[in-house]
């Protein structure tokens, strides 16, 4: 076809790529003597009404895209020669190469660079999510985004450059939720998430495939040749990423869409943040452990007894009757002296009291506090029981439960440096009501048990737990 011209105006130069029914060429516009990329669809034996369907779509799509790491529409016609009949759509060409084809070449990239070509499909992704209606691209892989010829690799990126990654081929874009008609499954497998087989593709179907792109690129190989666990991806024993990174990773290719990332900015938030979520949990009850929970697709409840007694009370025991005994001899010794001395040193002792108090509660608490948390569809309800009385948080509607946040063991310092620990904590919240269930309230003996209740809250609620940075 070389040398053929198409439309009365664009020279065919060479053949890009070909499929069935479909091939990508590139030619010279002899009116501004620009070269461009024309997308043939012929009407041959490989021919299919829905691939029309998808070209148009893709012609209507691209007319109304103005991104600069998107190809630009330039024309749309019907070919009618004795050779080719179909239609041709016409578009800016971009001097780059595909970043399957740095791969074959033998170009490797470093997780820094990873993460930028990552944040800049992102910025991409957030400018066709935020379309009214939002563009789906529906087929993103390796060989649909371009590094530009200026990157020379992009570890020579220095200064304000801009990273020239280009998403192209929308070929398979989706412009609505739902259509009507013939369902077309389309993608690529390896880079397609579950639901898109079953025509359920949302924005978050885009960050599936864009997980497994940069798979692609840590490991040299394509998804549909790595082994998976569970239908996730098995990638992590083939690289040396940061666990931040790694976990990100899974997140964006979640099987599940439900806990996968579910938007571009809250995808690109995640990945400058740094932090890992909680990818350890406890799956099942730990050993020994005394807290009972029962759960139904109506119902979760969970039950914390008392803990019961710890040999690290012993310490704070004999402690806390010295202590008092202290006091006490300090008090009756007070009230012994002459008018006024024995009232000011009475109050004086007031103090040491309420430490003493605070002492036995941290003895009696353990032995005789015990916890309750319900969810059902329509409500959260938690309680605490000491001694016998009852008392009740505020309950929430399950509806506006949005958050699932997790502090791990950790040290930290306080304005003036110095070093502390604090223990792990799970926050539930609803709104602007927050449930908590930790170690530093009692309510959890190990950071195991509360990792496994973690778990399990996920679970039930189908929400993502987060690491508080």
């Amino acid at each position: 076809m070389n040398g053929q011209i198409l439309g009365e105006r664009y020279e065919i130069q060479q053949q890009l790529g070909k499929k069935a029914g479909r091939r990508s060429l590139l030619a010279r516009d002899l009116k501004t003597e620009e070269l461009v990329v024309i997308k043939l669809l012929s009407f041959n034996s490989d021919f299919e009404w829905d691939d029309l369907k998808l070209f148009e779509r893709e012609a209507e799509t691209l007319k109304s895209l103005y991104h600069p790491q998107i190809p630009r529409y330039l024309d749309y016609f019907e070919v009618n020669s004795p050779s080719i009949k179909g239609f041709a759509l016409v578009q800016s060409y971009i001097p780059a190469q595909t970043l399957e084809q740095y791969l074959n070449s033998g170009r490797s990239f470093t997780e820094a660079e990873v993460k930028e070509v990552a944040k800049e499909l992102l910025s991409i992704l957030i400018y066709l999510h935020g379309l009214h209606p939002s563009v789906i691209h529906r087929d993103i892989k390796p060989s649909n985004i371009l590094l530009g010829d200026a990157y020379g690799g992009l570890r020579q990126r220095t200064g304000n450059n801009v990273a020239q990654v280009y998403l192209v081929d929308f070929g398979s874009v989706q412009t609505v939720a739902k259509e009507s008609g013939t369902r077309t499954v389309v993608g690529t497998y390896g880079y397609m998430p579950p639901e898109q087989f079953g025509d359920r593709t949302t924005s978050a179907s885009d960050l599936y495939s864009l997980g497994a792109t940069l798979i692609y690129l840590v490991t040299g190989l394509h998804p549909a040749d790595l082994p998976q666990k569970d239908f996730r991806i098995s990638f992590e024993h083939l690289t040396n990423l940061s666990p931040a990174f790694t976990d990100w990773l899974r997140w964006m290719t979640e099987p599940s869409l439900e806990k996968r990332l579910s938007s571009a900015v809250e995808a690109l938030a995640a990945l400058n943040d740094s932090q890992p979520r909680i990818t350890t949990l406890a799956l099942h009850k730990p050993a020994g452990s005394k807290i009972q929970l029962t759960k139904d697709g109506d119902s979760l409840l969970i039950l914390i007894p008392p803990a019961g007694f710890q040999s690290s009370m012993v310490f704070t025991g004999l402690f806390a009757i010295a202590w008092n005994s202290f006091i006490f001899f300090w008090t009756t010794a007070a009230l012994a002296a002459p008018f006024p001395v024995n009232i000011i040193f009475s109050l004086f002792s007031l103090p040491f009291w309420g430490a003493g108090f605070h002492l036995a509660s941290l003895l009696l608490f353990p032995l005789f506090k015990s916890t309750g948390l319900r969810l059902t569809k329509k409500q959260i309800a938690f309680t605490t029981k000491i001694f016998g009385l009852q008392f009740y948080q505020r309950p929430s509607p399950t509806q506006d439960i949005t958050k699932l946040v997790y502090t791990s063991n950790h040290f930290t310092k306080d304005f003036e440096g110095n070093r502390f620990q604090v223990p792990a904590q799970l926050e539930i919240w609803a709104g602007v009501q927050k449930y908590e269930i930790g170690i530093n309230n009692g309510i959890v003996k190990s950071e195991v048990e509360l990792e496994w209740l973690a778990h399990e809250l996920s679970d039930w609620l189908n929400i993502p737990i987060t690491r508080d940075s």
